[in-house]
């Protein structure tokens, strides 16, 4: 049998209840495994016609999920785990994927749901997707 140890962990957050949940989760395993934390947040790429807006519309995308994630890196160390994060544009999926396949994780921890059932159906499902391409093992967290 071959026991993998788990020593990252990457948990893709939107600030939505269902991440904290994932993020709850993901802490658990880092303190029993002694793993740390890297929270990811991808800010999606608006359509051409967009574009007077991108700019503001980047920013505040960006500030929100600096405070969300802040709260997460608080989350983390009040139970003695180390929290870092980044915040990236374009593609969640593509994002997540190559973010644990480049910098060699053990485990995606994310949330079953995102923010909203619209953006899901516009989007498809994330974590869905993130399921079914990643080549390491994925926690889904209701």
């Amino acid at each position: 049998m071959i026991q993998t140890r788990i020593k990252k962990i990457l948990v893709p957050m939107d600030g939505s209840a269902t991440s904290f949940k994932a993020l709850a989760q993901a802490i658990e395993i880092a303190r029993t495994c002694q793993a740390t934390i890297l929270g990811i947040n991808a800010i999606s790429f608006l359509p051409a016609e967009f574009m007077p807006s991108v700019v503001p519309y980047k920013i505040y995308q960006k500030k929100e999920a600096g405070k969300f994630m802040e709260k997460a890196k608080l989350k983390a160390a009040k139970k003695g785990i180390l929290f870092k994060y980044m915040i990236v544009y374009g593609n969640p999926v593509d994002q997540v994927i190559n973010t644990a396949k480049s910098k060699k994780f053990d485990l995606i921890v994310i949330g079953a749901r995102g923010k909203g059932r619209i953006a899901e159906v516009f989007l498809g499902s994330v974590s869905n997707a993130i399921l079914h391409k990643s080549q390491i093992p994925v926690m889904i967290v209701k």
